[in-house]
């Protein structure tokens, strides 16, 4: 019987654990592909692939630099969240890609993401690089240019562990503090 209890209060300390801990965002590990890409890179011009991102945590948002709430909001969420990571955020890159590359010149990317923090890096494919990419994670986008010129994309947010696996999303980046404590976990601290 003692066994018993001692087996069942070691169960249930277990849950209590960082590993045990539920996680702010969506827990998807299995359920989506790894990262892979190939695109330009805006503050060096630089092509860079997912591989260049291996050895950190990596987050994947699309958007457009003229889109007038979801997209500021989001960067400033993920700013402040790379903020309460204290020198770990060094570890940590956020990889913005443009659904409008129309527009988006490398430039206007590199001004746009700096504006927000050092570790966000704009991204710019070709037209089929970035429907490779949104299709790879099921990331709806569309432009009209118009009259009027239109930009419809998800407000998904992808986590990769420091392997390039997909680990977790959100469809909200309110929550700072826990989104910062999901990247400290897949940092593989407390």
């Amino acid at each position: 019987m003692k066994r018993f209890v001692g087996a069942f209060l070691l169960v249930l300390l277990a849950g209590c654990g960082p590993s045990g801990a539920p996680w702010h965002a969506t827990n998807i590990t299995g359920a989506m592909p790894a990262l892979d890409f190939r695109m330009t890179r805006a503050r060096d011009g630089a092509e860079v692939t997912a591989a260049d991102y291996r050895g950190r945590v990596t987050i994947l948002y699309f958007g457009y630099t003229n889109c007038p709430d979801v997209c500021p909001a989001t960067l400033a969420n993920l700013s402040d969240m790379l903020g309460r990571l204290g020198a770990a955020r060094a570890q940590v890159r956020v990889l913005f890609v443009t659904v409008d590359p129309d527009r988006d010149s490398l430039a206007i990317l590199k001004q746009y993401t700096a504006a927000f923090a050092p570790e966000i890096d704009g991204l710019r494919g070709s037209a089929d690089e970035l429907a490779s990419l949104a299709r790879r994670y099921r990331v709806a986008y569309s432009v009209k240019a118009g009259p009027p010129y239109e930009v419809m994309h998800s407000s998904a947010v992808f986590f990769f562990d420091r392997d390039g696996r997909a680990r977790l999303v959100t469809l909200t980046t309110d929550d700072t503090a826990g989104l910062a404590a999901d990247v400290k976990r897949l940092l593989g601290g407390p």
